[in-house]
């Protein structure tokens, strides 16, 4: 297969006329810049690569629309979500991940980390048969073609030295060694279809020497992910539990490593930020998130010049946009520092492909051996005629989206998923409505 671009961001700047050719197995063979289409190819117009979202809980779009009124932090909007988490089933939570992933791929999203943590009952004893949940994550993210990035999370208490709530039991296995047995059963269950990662849910959740044991009984090329500083309150009850930043508990646990994602990343220390930096960590930002929570603004520039690479999620998906997560990113500096221009175009560019795929232990962007995941954008909308081409990843949205390919294969076109076999096609919207009827009459209501 060919796919002609009439104009192709690669790697942050713009080429004319390329021909991506695109083999069997749907990864980018030969790039031709400088090349008129030929006869059968696909013919696109202005092309970014696939954006990877670095950080996404699927049901929290149950919350959309829902918990953003009436005040209250951070702390009073986890409750509404503990109840949203309470009603989940497997058969639930597949129609709902698939409806979101779907908005998602509509989006612009071709990849996604998903940080998964409700494994088990309501009451925390495990589905049969085993992996239910995950299973159901999987078969929606198949069902839709984006690419999943299943992050298995650990989930052991219910803040430092406190046991878990009884709305969180079901995220627990109980140690650190039964949450690893569980993790090598489902890699063993799931196969090569899905990516499985991991995830330790935050400082908060686990122990140091846990967090020493699942970095040390993971393989070494798993991507781990795990919630970073997101609150002073994590911070400081951190702080009188250790005597150590959640940055230092878990560079003392050898997690610090380029494998290692840190999302949110929004209160850290000077020396954090360095060691973030010296270690090469992926530091995920959440910006509309971290803005509707009232989170507070990350260091992102500080983290960037340290040497962590910056990448973006949708996280509660509040706004699944990945245009909107760039502009929240960049604004958010701007604001921080009262000066313009805190990222250039490239590295605002890596932040949405390259960087969030490498979040999601892919390769990603425009380039030889690279997936063959693009975005299509209408470059002549009210929001995007005029602009550079290097400069619409400021100005565009979601809603600019013409076509995403993933793989080679066209999964979206004008905001309505293909199926698999490329047939008929559906509204995320339509799935979305479907997907949370069953939320109506539940207790965040």
């Amino acid at each position: 297969m060919i796919i002609h671009c009439q104009t192709a961001l690669i790697d942050g700047v713009p080429v004319r006329s390329v021909r991506l050719h695109v083999d069997p197995s749907g990864s980018i063979a030969r790039i031709e810049p400088g090349v008129a289409p030929g006869e059968g190819d696909l013919r696109l117009g202005m092309v970014l690569p696939g954006a990877g979202n670095a950080h996404s809980h699927a049901f929290h779009r149950v919350l959309r629309g829902r918990t953003h009124d009436g005040g209250g932090d951070f702390w009073r909007w986890r409750e509404r979500m503990y109840a949203a988490a309470a009603r989940l089933d497997p058969a639930l939570y597949h129609d709902l991940a698939r409806a979101v992933f779907g908005e998602m791929l509509a989006a612009g999203y071709t990849a996604v980390a998903e940080f998964h943590y409700v494994h088990h009952r309501p009451d925390g004893t495990a589905y049969d048969p085993a992996h239910a949940m995950e299973r159901a994550l999987a078969e929606a993210a198949a069902d839709t073609g984006i690419r999943l990035t299943l992050l298995d999370t650990c989930y052991l208490a219910g803040g430092i030295g406190a046991p878990l709530t009884p709305a969180q039991l079901r995220f627990g296995d109980g140690t650190a060694a039964g949450w690893l047995r569980r993790w090598h059963a489902l890699r063993d269950a799931l196969g090569p279809s899905v990516v499985l990662g991991a995830a330790v849910h935050s400082v908060r959740a686990v122990t140091p020497e846990d967090i020493g044991a699942i970095v040390a009984g993971l393989p070494d090329d798993v991507p781990l992910h795990v919630h970073l500083s997101e609150q002073p309150q994590e911070n400081a009850d951190c702080l009188a539990a250790y005597g150590r930043t959640p940055t230092q508990v878990l560079a003392d646990a050898g997690a610090l490593a380029p494998r290692l994602s840190a999302v949110h990343a929004t209160h850290l220390t000077a020396d954090d930020v360095r060691m973030l930096g010296d270690a090469g960590v992926t530091a995920v930002f959440c910006p509309t998130t971290e803005a509707d929570l009232g989170d507070g603004i990350g260091p992102a520039r500080e983290l960037a010049d340290a040497g962590a690479r910056i990448a973006l999620g949708s996280d509660q998906n509040a706004v699944v946009d990945p245009f909107l997560e760039v502009r929240g990113l960049e604004a958010g500096e701007r604001l921080a520092s009262g000066r313009r221009g805190r990222f250039s175009t490239v590295e605002l560019a890596a932040a949405l492909a390259d960087n969030g795929y490498a979040a999601c232990g892919l390769t990603g962007g425009i380039r030889v051996g690279a997936p063959c995941d693009l975005v299509e954008l209408d470059a002549a909308t009210v929001r995007t005629v005029g602009a550079e081409p290097a400069q619409l990843v400021l100005a565009a949205t979601a809603s600019d989206v013409r076509r995403v390919i993933v793989g080679g294969r066209l999964r979206a076109a004008a905001g309505v998923l293909r199926g698999r076999d490329g047939g008929a096609g559906v509204d995320p919207a339509a799935l979305l409505a479907a997907a949370l009827r069953p939320f109506d009459t539940s207790e965040e209501d």
